[in-house]
């Protein structure tokens, strides 16, 4: 799906991480994300994947090498991030959880009310926001931790193993709504996973990491059509692009 603003969005120029124990655990990582592209980071766990999204967030900042935003001098001032626990505020309900960043922003909660109800409606959960995080279910505790990454209407959403901790069926009605998000809403999405099913099915690219020092062995272009469905999944061609994704993890470097 071909974004309308195609082209360059970020660069990761060269990039390497070395914590302060001496672990060695992003060297030499180079790749270029376009514009309103959807691409994962898939690896074994350890190679590296969340260091490096953590390194786009501006999060942490690397050892060597660059994040190149194209345009500006320094990266978007909302980008939403996703992490593998939904990381909700137990005290608090739904409203107030996805309100947070508007808060902080210093955005009162009846300018910010539209919005988080919006948020909640693309995420299905308009109904329960004032519920507690202990009444829903964990699919649903996700939902709610996208949609306060959504509250801000960020241009890029990073997202680090979201759905991991899920149960199966669980896990790919989210795939299939995050298609549907991503399709409505024109964002860059990557998204860090170390399931290859997962991977074909939600990609347009994929960038495939090897063990400690992480680096890129090999990228992947999923040439099939949006929105994918069970068909998809249950076709040859899935199948084979799987086979082919794995083989290159299990190859590992050259």
């Amino acid at each position: 799906m071909p974004a309308p603003n195609a082209g360059l969005l970020l660069d990761i120029d060269d990039v390497a991480k070395t914590y302060g124990s001496g672990t060695l655990a992003l060297s030499g990582v180079k790749a270029h994300i376009e514009r309103g592209s959807f691409v994962s980071l898939l690896g074994p766990s350890g190679c590296g994947k969340s260091t490096l999204l953590r390194i786009i967030a501006g999060l942490i900042t690397p050892t060597h090498g660059a994040i190149n935003w194209a345009g500006a001098d320094q990266r978007p001032g909302d980008i939403g991030f996703v992490f593998q626990d939904a990381t909700l505020m137990p005290w608090a309900r739904v409203l107030e959880n996805v309100y947070l960043p508007l808060k902080l922003k210093g955005v009162s909660l009846q300018e910010a009310r539209p919005l988080v109800f919006d948020a909640l409606e693309r995420v299905g959960l308009a109904d329960f926001a004032q519920a507690f995080p202990r009444e829903l279910s964990g699919g649903m505790r996700m939902r709610v931790s996208i949609a306060r990454a959504l509250v801000t209407e960020p241009p890029v959403l990073l997202m680090d193993e979201p759905f991991a901790a899920l149960d199966e069926f669980t896990r790919e009605k989210l795939d299939d709504d995050l298609l549907a998000l991503w399709q409505d809403q024109k964002w860059t999405v990557i998204f860090v996973t170390h399931s290859v099913y997962e991977s074909v099915y939600l990609s347009e690219r994929i960038l495939v990491m090897g063990a400690r020092p992480g680096r890129i062995l090999s990228e992947f272009t999923i040439d099939a059509p949006y929105p994918r469905g069970i068909a998809f999944r249950q076709s040859t061609d899935y199948l084979v692009q799987c086979a082919a994704v794995t083989a290159s993890l299990r190859k590992g470097p050259a």
